[in-house]
């Protein structure tokens, strides 16, 4: 198989299911396929040139001005104007005012404060699932702890009720679909979720301005009031992307980094006796298995990636999944390996667009799958597990297992 094709086998059911050996053949023809006027022109899948895309300022995340040139319909569209008003979707001074204030209050001291509160919501949870895998019962791990951990943390980090956090998991599912593409039903389902979250945080903002807690919701509100340049539709944007990205990415890192366990039991056996190990699992998990398989950039300018020239305006197609496994940067990258040596995969991007909420999602990693296994020494797989039909976002719906 030639590389073009390999390429286009990523958007196949089989490529979605198994994209692995379709990233050997890319980086078996080098780090980057030139697909000339096409879009995209590039398709970035080395580890190094990857990096130096994401950190390359001639490069841009699709925003307003690129999606009007693409897309002009978009702001017809609720799920789309949440995406291009957030700081996931914007450049330049615009990007670096909202990460700055989102930064200020997701700090590393903050995180790290978090550490004996998420313990306690990880233990809940394994109680809850010894009750209903007692017996030898089968349980779902994505529906027991996967989507409750994270969904319970941001709910609580951003201030949103406890009793309203199992409503944001459809509306997370059909926002992150339209990332995919597909189905026009995508983006439908995508702009019915947007509209409901949009009027959800309106309502809650009203309410944190009124009545301001001990909550990132109060503390943003108040600092977008003090910003005249901010708008009120980048504040809902901000705080529907930031319970999207931590609720989704976190869930997919632990139903992703059970299943590679589940995969190599004497792993399992072996962080069950050195707990202290858990954050080289995640790390591998992560590399392994990345929840972000792709993201997209296009050049500003007449711009080079390796030696290949994209032109002003063209699209590159940065593939993080084959990034972090490039045999160049990782050697054997099939194998789980937790010790690794200077593991650092791409997972959560580098440069400008680094995701803010990385150390949170390692934290919650770290505390549940120590937990989990010491917990649970006759943990085992219960049948099948069942694949997210997307590319974009690599993970599962349902982890069938048993607890003993």
């Amino acid at each position: 198989m030639d590389a073009v094709a390999a390429y286009r086998a990523l958007f196949t059911e089989e490529g979605r299911r198994n994209p692995f050996p379709l990233y050997a053949t890319l980086h078996d023809h080098g780090p980057v396929l030139e697909l000339g006027d096409r879009s995209p022109h590039l398709v970035v899948h080395g580890y190094d040139a990857v990096s130096r895309v994401l950190r390359d300022p001639a490069f841009h995340v699709p925003d307003m001005d690129r999606m009007s040139r693409t897309r002009p319909d978009w702001p017809e569209h609720p799920a789309l104007v949440v995406f291009m008003n957030s700081m996931m979707f914007s450049n330049g001074a615009r990007h670096v005012r909202t990460r700055r204030l989102v930064t200020q209050v997701f700090t590393m001291r903050r995180i790290s404060s978090l550490a004996e509160s998420i313990t306690a919501v990880v233990d809940q949870l394994l109680d809850q699932m010894a009750e209903h895998g007692s017996g030898g019962s089968v349980v779902d791990f994505m529906t027991e702890l996967a989507y409750p951990l994270p969904s319970n943390v941001i709910g609580a980090l951003l201030g949103v009720p406890e009793e309203d956090r199992p409503w944001f998991r459809p509306h997370v599912i059909a926002i992150g679909g339209v990332l995919d593409g597909g189905s026009p039903q995508k983006l439908v389902d995508g702009d019915k979720a947007a509209t409901e979250l949009n009027n959800y945080f309106t309502d809650l903002i009203a309410q944190r301005r009124a009545k301001p807690q001990d909550d990132l919701i109060s503390t943003l509100a108040q600092a977008w009031q003090e910003d005249s340049e901010l708008t009120e539709a980048q504040l809902l944007s901000t705080l529907v992307l930031l319970f999207n990205a931590g609720f989704e990415t976190t869930t997919h890192l632990l139903g992703n980094g059970l299943s590679v366990l589940l995969a190599n039991p004497g792993s399992m056996d072996l962080l069950r006796d050195n707990p202290g190990r858990a954050a080289s699992y995640v790390e591998e998990f992560l590399r392994m298995e990345s929840p972000a398989q792709f993201t997209t950039r296009w050049a500003t300018v007449d711009a080079k990636v390796d030696g290949f020239s994209v032109p002003a305006h063209g699209d590159v197609l940065v593939l993080f999944g084959a990034a972090n496994h490039d045999p160049n940067r990782f050697p054997a990258p099939g194998m789980f390996d937790p010790a690794r040596p200077d593991n650092n995969p791409l997972t959560f991007s580098t440069g400008p667009h680094f995701c803010p909420g990385a150390a949170l999602a390692r934290l919650e990693g770290e505390i549940a799958f120590s937990r989990l296994v010491t917990r649970f020494p006759g943990l085992t797989a219960a049948g099948p597990s069942t694949r997210l039909d997307q590319l974009a976002l690599r993970g599962y719906t349902s982890v069938p297992i048993r607890i003993a």
